[in-house]
């Protein structure tokens, strides 16, 4: 891991530090002493729920292009990309790449096949989220008194995602433009690397072609869509209905609604591709956020403590627990794409 990676989280564990002395460390303690342990064991439930909802879809992208591996095989793997993505500031996606060799090299396919699912099984959890952030942005616009500095930039960030996300399908699906977008990154490369270059546009011209086959394929199977989008929109409602039962566990009543603005804004922060997993600034705004909506700041920042404990943290330690699974060369791999 760089060292300004190590630099960043600290900065961002530190923004929550200072948040938290703000609000008082014994009112925040207080608070966590009162919580009900059976409902933070029905939040820890659910996240173990949404965990098999993500393996259940990226097995139908996985048995869409023919890869044969047993999903019980695909959730360790999902596990270590989560922690790679929680471990790296580059925008929530350092563990894709990672997802997709690991893939490859235990089902013994190409790489070029292996990242597809990965990709579309990104693109998959990215339409619901679009279509909730926009839901979001006007639901804000009309009943929530926010500045339209943070309103403007939501509006950006969404936009922004949306342009991404549409880009990143063009380029899969057609191959003059993932032909010329390839050269171009090529030639991007050969300007900045001091290494011999000589067959990269051969090799990046044949990786994004097996790439744009297995989007194809995957486009293709009605089954990536009709079971894997509502999968998708269930692990939105999932991630939602955990946050509500930590705030139950606290006996607090707030609307699903607000949860879910909430969840939504935090999200966007948290793809800002500068603190390892929005680290600290989604922790943040979200006791901002709550506190906003009117719960007790220290009930807003114990509850985002419990929430993050329960979905970055856990997830970040499971992940990490399995990967020397996989083998040193994997651990290799990993470092040496941070280094």
């Amino acid at each position: 891991m760089k060292h300004g990676t190590l630099i960043l989280a600290l900065v961002g564990i530190g923004i929550l530090i200072v948040m938290i002395l703000i609000i008082g460390p014994s009112q925040i303690v207080s608070a966590v002493e009162l919580a009900n342990p059976w409902y933070l064991a029905l939040g820890v439930t659910i996240q173990f729920a949404i965990y098999g909802l993500w393996t259940q879809r990226w097995a139908i992208n996985v048995n869409s292009v023919g890869i044969d591996i047993k999903k019980i095989h695909l959730f360790p793997m999902l596990m270590v990309g989560l922690a790679i993505n929680n471990l790296t500031p580059s925008a929530r996606g350092g563990g894709e790449p990672i997802r997709g060799y690991i893939l490859s090299k235990y089902s013994k396919t190409t790489f070029e096949k292996s990242f597809a699912t990965v990709i579309a099984d990104r693109g998959l959890d990215t339409f619901p989220f679009m279509v909730l952030a926009i839901i979001t942005i006007i639901s804000l616009v009309l009943f929530m008194t926010l500045s339209s500095l943070i309103i403007l930039g939501l509006i950006i960030a969404v936009i922004a995602l949306l342009v991404i996300f549409f880009i990143a399908l063009y380029m899969s699906l057609n191959k003059e433009f993932g032909k010329k977008v390839t050269l171009w990154i090529v030639r991007i490369i050969k300007r900045f690397s001091r290494k011999e270059h000589s067959k990269l546009e051969e090799k990046a011209l044949t990786v994004i072609h097996g790439f744009q086959n297995s989007m194809r394929t995957m486009i293709k199977d009605k089954n990536v869509l009709m079971y894997g989008l509502p999968i998708s929109f269930m692990i939105w409602i999932f991630e939602i209905s955990r946050v509500y039962v930590i705030f139950l566990a606290f006996g607090i009543p707030i609307s699903p609604i607000t949860i879910a603005e909430v969840f939504i804004i935090s999200t966007l922060i948290g793809m800002i591709p500068l603190l390892p997993g929005g680290l600290g600034a989604v922790d943040g705004i979200m006791i901002i956020l709550f506190s906003t909506a009117g719960v007790p700041p220290s009930i807003s920042a114990a509850v985002t403590i419990v929430e993050r404990l329960i979905s970055f943290w856990m997830t970040t330690i499971i992940g990490t627990a399995v990967l020397p699974y996989f083998g040193t060369g994997v651990v290799e791999k990993i470092f040496n794409k941070n280094s």
